[in-house]
């Protein structure tokens, strides 16, 4: 099946690739990576002043009542350059939440927000268990008769320490879970920076009382809500992988041609052609995957199987491309100062966001009643 971009995507698609590589090259990537916040606020604000934060969002909110397809065609582009933000959990997760799920007031009052690059979010679910189904989710929330009280904690938060709002999964009673819109500043929260192979900024956040006092959606049926969410932050990972595997494999493309052994270029050796050859076709294979899902969700379909399915192929895939990139660049490709480490090392991260590959797997026998 082709993919077929409208004109409007490819015009988004073009200006998109346009701006992140001026803006976003390897060296400002290298500079995130020792930086407190781990991600430029000048450019966060330059993609909210283009509407890409508010890309999703209905007109009325300051969005551009845009497609899931028109936000995967953007992190595509963000994926290629390694672009670092919390802008999936923000935009994809969060502020999807909030506009299918908030009231009225709370659209009102995050949506414009996080399209103006004003308020950015972090989606605190996996605890000590790092489990993504219900049973997962320990964290109490106590109810007196001031509300909400959290108590627990919460580990892998990407971006938890520099949000200015959380989403938090909590359990409200032996079969529910809930969803509250948490201030990170409030008293009782505390955050501890956990290193990370993907140069994130995860955090583990700790709740001591911290008092919870807006919900998102129905008390204690909040889970349907949260697999809506993985299901979009699986999608927008895949997008943003299938970004990084073209650009790896441009890479080891480039350096076939260029590098030199028994007097001739490497890539005219069968074997790096069959490397190169196997990367092309997981890339292929993974912007196919990737892209139906985007479709299911830009259909409004909440959590469709083709979420999983391109989950559990795309996560893998990725892997194999940034593997089979390191045989043809050889001892190169683990220098430091190449490109290829901070790909990989962002691979096996986005392995394991919002679920791996053996998770998703386990999500597709229940959808078949095995």
């Amino acid at each position: 099946m082709p993919i077929e971009l409208t004109q409007e995507q490819q015009m988004l698609k073009a200006s998109a690739r346009d701006l992140l590589a001026k803006e976003c090259p390897s060296t400002h990537v290298r500079e995130m990576e020792q930086d407190p916040r781990g991600y430029s606020l000048a450019l966060w604000r330059k993609m909210a002043s283009l509407g890409w934060l508010g890309t999703t969002f209905p007109a009325r909110y300051g969005g551009l009542d845009g497609s899931f397809a028109d936000l995967a065609v953007l992190l595509e582009e963000m994926g290629r350059v390694l672009l670092p933000g919390p802008f999936v959990h923000t935009v994809a997760m969060c502020g999807h939440a909030i506009a299918a799920h908030g009231t009225e007031a709370k659209r009102q009052h995050y949506l414009p927000a996080i399209a103006k690059g004003e308020r950015a979010f972090a989606f605190a679910l996996l605890e000590e268990n790092a489990k993504f189904t219900p049973d997962g989710v320990t964290l109490e929330a106590v109810h007196s008769g001031h509300g909400y009280f959290l108590r627990g904690e919460k580990r892998f938060v990407p971006y938890a320490a520099t949000a200015d709002s959380l989403i938090v999964a909590a359990r409200t009673s032996p079969g529910g879970v809930t969803l509250f819109i948490v201030d990170p500043k409030a008293g009782g929260v505390t955050f501890t920076p956990v290193r990370a192979i993907g140069s994130d900024r995860q955090c583990q956040v700790r709740f001591d009382g911290v008092a919870a006092q807006e919900v998102l959606g129905p008390v204690g049926k909040g889970w349907p809500i949260v697999r809506e969410m993985l299901a979009r932050g699986a999608v927008a990972k895949c997008a943003e992988m299938v970004g990084g595997g073209q650009r790896v494999l441009e890479m080891a493309v480039d350096y076939a041609k260029i590098r030199v052994q028994f007097g001739r270029a490497i890539g005219s050796f069968q074997a790096v052609q069959h490397h190169c050859a196997n990367m092309a076709l997981d890339l292929e294979a993974s912007r196919l995957a990737a892209w139906e899902a985007a479709q299911k969700l830009s259909a409004g379909e909440a959590d469709p199987p083709e979420a999983a399915i391109a989950k559990a192929w795309v996560s893998e895939a990725y892997r194999r491309i940034c593997a089979t990139s390191h045989q043809v660049l050889g001892g190169t490709g683990f220098m430091e100062e190449h490109d290829m480490q901070l790909y990989f090392r962002r691979a096996k991260a986005a392995e394991l966001f919002a679920g791996d590959g053996f998770h998703h797997r386990e999500m597709l026998l229940q959808e078949l009643g095995l």
